[in-house]
């Protein structure tokens, strides 16, 4: 009787732990969606986001505030990734480049949740702009 009653409960608890992990996986995996306010979507550049100079100036502010969580290489497998509860995303997908250049503003920049605002650590708006010319670079 006992041993019915301890194999059960150990049942229970692996089963529990299983459901425990799955579910942290799963919410790290999902993110909500996230849309920019209208104003920003129609946005345009205020940088040529092509011009070697602004995506050069873009890839200094990325490796100094983007790159720990989002990588390199945009993969989103930056050293802090793991540590964050939602995924930083794949900005090499057609999703993330398929945004318009004022969405991936607006989200740079106003941030939400584990992603912080830039608006004030990176407060030149043509400073905003080149990390998106920097971003626009990072296709597959």
């Amino acid at each position: 009787m006992k041993t019915t009653k301890i194999i059960t409960m150990l049942i229970t608890a692996v089963v529990a732990v299983v459901f425990i992990f799955g579910t942290s996986v799963s919410a790290q995996q999902k993110a909500k969606p996230w849309d920019a306010p209208a104003k920003y979507k129609s946005m345009k550049a205020g940088a040529n986001l092509k011009d070697a100079a602004v995506i050069a100036s873009g890839k200094e502010l990325w490796a100094k505030h983007c790159k720990s969580c989002h990588g390199a290489k945009g993969l989103g497998d930056g050293p802090k990734a793991a540590t964050l509860k939602t995924n930083p995303g794949d900005f090499s997908s057609a999703a993330f480049q398929g945004q318009a250049d004022g969405d991936i503003f607006y989200k740079a920049t106003v941030g939400r949740d584990e992603m912080p605002a830039y608006e004030k650590k990176i407060p030149e708006v043509s400073d905003q702009w080149a990390l998106v010319a920097f971003m626009r670079t990072l296709k597959k």
